[in-house]
């Protein structure tokens, strides 16, 4: 995290006032984090699509859980919008279930 404050230090204007630098320092951190939390839902829905078109069953149900657990949690802390992280997990679902490893289709 240290490395992406030092980085993106020079892509901005410097503060003046004393609480600018503690907002711009504030704003840093909280930009690292979310990135490092989007990041994960990212990575974590491409694991769940993959492994489905690789025919891997079990690893699916795993990967999906944990899939799941990154969208909550990205939605708990407002780097998606509750809607946006409901609307992925279904949209996933419904991959899994055109794919062969879903089973029956809910038409």
């Amino acid at each position: 995290m240290r490395i992406l404050l030092a980085e993106l230090a020079g892509a901005y204007g410097m503060p003046i006032t004393r609480s600018a630098k503690k907002a711009w320092r504030q704003s840093l951190k909280r930009r690292a984090r979310n990135l490092v939390r989007k990041n994960t839902v990212q990575r974590a829905e491409k694991a769940v699509r993959k492994l489905a078109q690789a025919g891997k069953k079990d690893e699916v149900k795993t990967a999906l859980s944990a899939a799941f657990k990154a969208f909550d949690k990205a939605a708990k802390t407002g780097v998606v919008k509750r809607n946006a992280a409901a609307r992925k997990k279904a949209r996933l679902v419904a991959f899994l279930r055109r794919t062969e490893l879903g089973g029956k289709s809910q038409k």
